[in-house]
């Protein structure tokens, strides 16, 4: 019979019973593919992604490869985006400030806070309440309440759109927006005798807070005793942004809250 040293045996001996621990501990433990308690960490740049069977990446978040801002993805089985925060895909973000956006199937953005406006919601626009009153139609040279209403505000911008018919002498008419019981008129414009006047105004919400109420009121006169103005309302609603010179000044209080939470400046620091 052939000589084994010992050692080799007691070597052969010591990884059965190691092989036998992990056959036990491979029962007791849970499977490499679950996590049933504590946290999952993906740091220094890395990405969790999630892919279909076909290999279309559904679902990802991290950082970007290409520019480095990090980013939330959803996407529906074709591959199309349903849902982001921050970026518009892997390698692209034009989107400041983490912006949230949420697309239809064929495409659109259906739901977004505002590109340019930090408080607001972008989409959906939503109306403006405007009732027309008794005075509509009116023979007065006084202003007086062709129509009236008040709106929470979601989005940063309102637009209106009016037409204005006025008999001999002509007339005026003025949009007034109302907030924190301080008077804002938004427009004023003369009418010419015989004929409709189509007028237009588009207006960022300075000072108004989201979901703020503020009212309009739609005014109008007659410049000629005696004579009738009739004013209509074709077009009232709120929108968001579409450049950066339309996003409203933020209320006084969101400014004064914003200048109490700056850190202090490095001279500062070297007096304290």
């Amino acid at each position: 019979m052939a000589f084994v040293p010992q050692d080799v045996l007691d070597r052969i001996a010591a990884l059965e019973r190691e092989v036998r621990q992990l056959r036990g501990r491979a029962q007791m433990r849970p499977a490499l593919n679950q996590v049933l308690n504590g946290d999952v960490t993906i740091g220094e740049g890395g990405r969790l992604i999630v892919q279909d069977p076909d290999g279309t990446a559904v679902f990802s978040t991290g950082q970007t490869p290409g520019i480095g801002d990090y980013y939330t993805l959803m996407r529906r089985d074709t591959g199309d985006l349903a849902f982001a925060i921050g970026a518009n895909s892997f390698e692209d973000d034009d989107a400041p400030s983490q912006m949230v956006r949420t697309w239809s199937r064929d495409g659109s953005i259906i739901l977004m806070d505002d590109y340019y406006s930090d408080e607001f919601l972008g989409r959906p626009w939503m109306p403006a309440q405007l009732h027309p009153t008794e005075r509509q139609s009116y023979t007065g040279t006084s202003y007086a309440a062709a129509w009236v209403g008040t709106t929470p505000a979601h989005n940063a911008v309102l637009y209106l759109r009016t037409s204005t018919y006025a008999n001999a002498g002509g007339g005026q008419v003025r949009a007034v927006l109302t907030y924190g019981g301080t008077e804002t008129t938004l427009d004023e414009w003369d009418c010419p005798a015989g004929q409709w006047t189509s007028h237009t105004i588009t207006h960022p919400l300075h000072g108004v807070r989201f979901l703020g109420s503020f009212s309009l009121s739609i005014d109008h006169r007659n410049k000629s005793t005696g004579q009738n103005c009739e004013t209509r309302v074709w077009s009232a609603y709120t929108r968001n942004t579409f450049t950066e010179a339309e996003a409203p000044d933020p209320p006084p209080a969101t400014v004064a809250n914003a200048a109490a939470a700056m850190p202090l400046t490095a001279s500062t620091d070297q007096e304290v």
